[in-house]
């Protein structure tokens, strides 16, 4: 799929991974639809660095885990430019909390989380797939992470909710094919703002010991996770229901 002129929908794309993906989108020549629920300015700043490529944008505030929401927001891509293309379903949140305390997560906190990282995908799936099966073409890349493969990460509920996502991507790429792909992205560890706040002091010896694990010995950046969106979006026509780890190796370790 050649991404110039197409109308790619980033959710949670005002800051980090998402910020990353919707300006690799517009330098491509994409119409990019820019989501967010709190951070106003810089999804503004995402707009401006789109549009600075001479992309064309537009900015819906709108929470991935109400349905109502999900629907308006296909709705106002359809309504400027009477298509969408691509959805990365990139917004997520977690709750940090060490994986053997138990106490630390509530029934609330699994419920927020899966609302978000699991519900809010699917929705935002069924919310584009009626314009996509009809013009018989379209792609969908999951943000999903490695936690949802090996079960580590912020917290328990969170490496739960990646491993169903990455469980409902394999089961919608069988569903809504051949007209729709669905892939998904396992990040490890990336140096975002978000887990920058979500770790703290922890930071930088968290980041050392990844790239000591790591057989390329580095962590990733957000544009590394975008480039393998973009590729999976625009250069994989043929690949549909795979999970691309971008983890710099990590889970393959370092042997000594």
């Amino acid at each position: 799929m050649t991404l110039h002129q197409t109308v790619c929908i980033v959710t949670g794309s005002a800051a980090g991974i998402g910020a990353a993906c919707a300006e690799r989108l517009a330098a491509k020549g994409a119409r990019v639809a820019i989501n967010y629920t709190k951070s106003e300015r810089e999804a503004h700043e995402v707009a401006a660095a789109c549009e600075s490529t001479g992309s064309e944008t537009i900015l819906v505030r709108a929470d991935v885990s109400s349905d109502q929401d999900c629907r308006r927001l296909a709705a106002a891509a359809l309504d400027k430019w009477g298509r969408i293309d691509a959805l990365v379903n990139n917004a997520g949140t977690t709750k940090f909390a060490r994986h053997d305390d138990l106490d630390a997560l509530q029934a609330e906190d699994f419920q927020r989380i899966f609302g978000v990282n699991v519900i809010g995908a699917f929705q935002m799936v069924r919310a584009v797939a009626p314009a996509m099966q009809k013009q018989g073409r379209g792609a969908v890349v999951n943000v999903s992470s490695i936690a949802g493969i090996m079960g580590m990460g912020s917290s328990v509920a969170y490496a739960a909710s990646k491993g169903a996502l990455n469980t409902m991507t394999l089961s919608l790429a069988r569903a809504l094919g051949p007209a729709i792909r669905v892939n998904a992205v396992c990040p490890g560890f990336v140096e975002t703002r978000w887990l920058t706040t979500g770790l703290g002091a922890e930071y930088e010896a968290k980041k050392r010991g990844y790239e000591a694990m790591t057989p390329l010995h580095a962590t990733v950046l957000p544009q590394d996770v975008a480039d393998a969106v973009v590729w999976l979006l625009e250069g994989a026509d043929k690949i549909t229901g795979e999970l691309i780890t971008v983890d710099s190796g990590v889970r393959l370790g370092v042997a000594r």
